[in-house]
């Protein structure tokens, strides 16, 4: 049986396919199977009419027929911590949303508040269920978290301050960020671990962000008798430069603290 030769042009050029059962020596490849496709060439006019033909370059057609991947914009309907996943409403379809999309793991409940806008990647289009939240952010003033959210950084144990003596009723301020204590400047607060002692019963420690109001955040004792020695740690915002105060009250307290952690 004779070969038949049929050109289909698309939108990659002119592809020859060579039909038949018997291969053809003039094809470029032939085989039992009586199918052989040839190069994909573009034709380009050319001045006087004559066309040029090159091969197509850049083209990957192993990718014909992939999956499109593309990213839409959303809001977050709903958080759910146990499982890392989003109820979210797709912009371009306000009447329907989807439900338990997967987050990225940067996200969480101080971040992924309700109405807050979100970037959802689809691996596939054509697939709603294969998608990912990637990223939220703020529109105007929705979406902005109030209060800034914290994240907590464990590090390595450093001595801040070392029998520090403070005198009754007096405030000492302290540096607890930069050089090698573990907690960058610019963090929000810090992880302590502190103890103090003191000749007078009764005694005990407060301490504050620096210029804060010293009664309304931490504090350690009242010592039950004089010389003792009370432990005490915790959780303590630090102002903007990194300082806090530390006051000691009814006798003079000599002071020991640790941090390690902080709050960013």
């Amino acid at each position: 049986m004779s070969d038949s030769v049929q050109r289909v042009t698309n939108d990659h050029g002119t592809v020859t396919r060579t039909v038949g059962g018997g291969g053809n020596s003039s094809s470029p490849s032939s085989g039992s199977g009586g199918v052989t496709v040839a190069r994909t060439v573009n034709r380009v006019a050319v001045a006087g009419g004559r066309a040029k033909t090159s091969h197509k370059r850049g083209t990957s057609h192993s990718k014909v027929g992939a999956p499109k991947q593309v990213t839409k914009r959303g809001l977050i309907i709903k958080f759910y911590p146990a499982t890392y996943t989003v109820d979210v409403l797709i912009l371009e379809a306000t009447s329907a949303f989807l439900q338990g999309v997967p987050c990225a793991c940067h996200l969480d409940g101080t971040s992924a508040q309700v109405n807050t806008p979100c970037l959802i990647f689809f691996f596939d289009e054509q697939n709603p269920a294969d998608c990912v939240v990637t990223a939220v952010y703020p529109n105007g003033t929705q979406g902005i978290p109030v209060p800034a959210p914290g994240r907590v950084v464990f590090v390595t144990s450093f001595l801040q301050i070392n029998a520090q003596t403070i005198n009754a009723g007096n405030t000492s301020t302290f540096t607890l960020t930069g050089g090698s204590t573990g907690i960058p400047v610019g963090a929000l607060g810090v992880i302590w671990k502190a103890y103090f002692t003191s000749p007078t019963a009764g005694s005990y420690i407060q301490m504050a962000p620096h210029s804060g109001t010293i009664g309304n955040y931490a504090s350690m004792g009242n010592l039950s008798q004089a010389n003792d020695t009370i432990n005490g740690n915790g959780i303590l915002a630090i102002d903007s430069a990194g300082k806090i105060d530390m006051r000691a009250n009814n006798g003079n307290c000599t002071v020991t603290l640790y941090t390690h952690g902080y709050t960013f």
